[in-house]
């Protein structure tokens, strides 16, 4: 089952998602594909996402024909919950008999709905239909556009297109929906992408080169990442999509990757190792890259931030310390990315390099105080219990209340929300599990 991140719904792709922190909504996500095919399986998973949730999609045309949509939708295509934008027909189809008589053919009863649009020459006349579509429906609902080349070569140049879409953007934004836009990269000046990704929430770019995919972040508003502006090859294999980083040969020293680990558990950005270090924070974006290595005084210093012993950083997986006892003293405080001191305060219990099943944390959660969401973001299960306060957390399933001794186990449902409503901090013993 698809589901979404602690603070965004998902892609439909694990691993773009950990890139992005997920899709919120509102966001416009503008594809920058450099061969005009690129997007094509990111907009298949976002669609196989969206059926999984129960949101409506709308899809809209301007390249293909409903017929040759459907069949490359292939099974997503029979769901309710699909809407089709016909612009090709009466555009680039010119209203011929051979794309007029799929309607003419296609069985009565077929889910999925097509909506055609007799003058898509007309920017109104796609706006009409459009919200038209969009008043009937509930909910977020989901859109993917293909493509804003389609519509420029259908509506005679580039201002036609940055006007339809500088006002559609900030309209699908209001109305809570996520939308997805894609456009070849090379069929648009630079001024028009500059344009686009000036108004869109995010924007991605992705290229090939000697046959080579990769994936760029440009643009992600809302989030604080680290990743922006940073290449990661992908493949594409039986329509799944694994990004670089995964399957690393765990025999191998990868110092870079080492670092970026240690500064996340730490609750660091690369900006802010970067100044505590000494060093530029491109400079930490190029050591986690493995582009270049870090002068000694430089490792050094990243050793005494992070806490940990200068070999940490050579050592393979699965290499155990001797340490059995841990003095309270050398409990390390973290920070997580979007919490404030005021509000929340942990520490880590273990020291970062221990190779352990679990990741002991205490957590405090400050009187009066709401935290809107949970507070780890973790693939395995987590467990916890509470020394002292009381605590009041939403649930996918409704609300729940927990007591000094009760303890609670999450797997898949992970709290949206959780409150201290009294005059004391709010005390955890949190164990992630791996």
């Amino acid at each position: 089952m698809l589901e979404a991140t602690s603070k965004g719904v998902t892609s439909g792709v694990e691993q773009l998602d950990q890139l992005l922190d997920g899709l919120y909504i509102g966001d416009n996500v503008v594809w920058h594909d450099d061969a005009g095919s690129l997007a094509a399986v990111f907009c298949l998973h976002f669609i196989r996402a969206s059926q999984a949730e129960g949101k409506p999609l709308i899809y809209v045309t301007f390249d293909r024909s409903p017929r040759n949509l459907l069949e490359k939708l292939g099974p997503l295509a029979d769901s309710p919950l699909l809407i089709i934008l016909d612009c090709f027909t009466y555009g680039k189809g010119a209203g011929s008999s051979t794309f007029l008589k799929f309607y003419e053919t296609r069985p009565t009863g077929t889910p999925g709905r097509i909506v055609q649009v007799d003058e898509p020459r007309e920017m109104t006349r796609v706006t009409e239909a459009l919200y038209g579509i969009h008043a009937g429906l509930e909910g977020d609902v989901r859109f993917v556009f293909e493509s804003l080349t389609g519509m420029q070569e259908l509506w005679g140049g580039e201002e036609q297109v940055l006007n339809f879409y500088s006002h559609s953007c900030p309209r699908l934004y209001e109305l809570n929906t996520i939308a997805y836009w894609v456009m070849e990269k090379k069929a648009h000046s630079t001024r028009l992408r500059a344009q686009i990704n000036q108004i869109a929430q995010v924007a991605i770019d992705l290229s090939i080169k000697r046959g080579t995919t990769s994936l760029t972040i440009l643009k992600a508003e809302k989030r604080k990442l680290d990743n922006l502006q940073r290449p990661y090859k992908y493949w594409v294999k039986e329509s799944g999509v694994t990004l670089e980083g995964e399957g690393r040969t765990s025999g191998l020293l990868d110092l870079g990757q080492r670092i970026k680990e240690l500064r996340s558990q730490r609750g660091l950005s690369q900006t802010e190792l970067a100044q505590r270090v000494g060093v530029t924070p491109s400079t930490i974006s190029q050591v986690e890259s493995n582009l270049i290595f870090p002068s000694l005084p430089a490792l050094f210093k990243m050793a005494e931030v992070l806490a940990v012993d200068g070999s940490t950083f050579f050592k393979t997986p699965g290499e155990e310390k001797k340490k059995v006892v841990f003095p309270a003293g050398e409990a390390l405080p973290i920070k997580v990315p979007g919490l404030t001191e005021t509000a929340f305060q942990a520490k880590r219990l273990t020291p970062l390099d221990l190779e352990a099943k679990v990741e002991p944390f205490l957590v405090e959660i400050l009187p009066q105080q709401t935290l809107p969401g949970h507070f780890f973001l973790h693939k395995g299960a987590e467990w916890g219990y509470l020394l002292s306060g009381k605590l009041q957390l939403r649930l996918p399933g409704g609300e729940a209340e927990l007591r000094e001794g009760d303890s609670i186990y999450l797997t898949l449902e992970l709290p949206g929300e959780w409150s201290n409503p009294g005059p004391e901090p709010a005390r955890l013993l949190w164990l992630k599990i791996k």
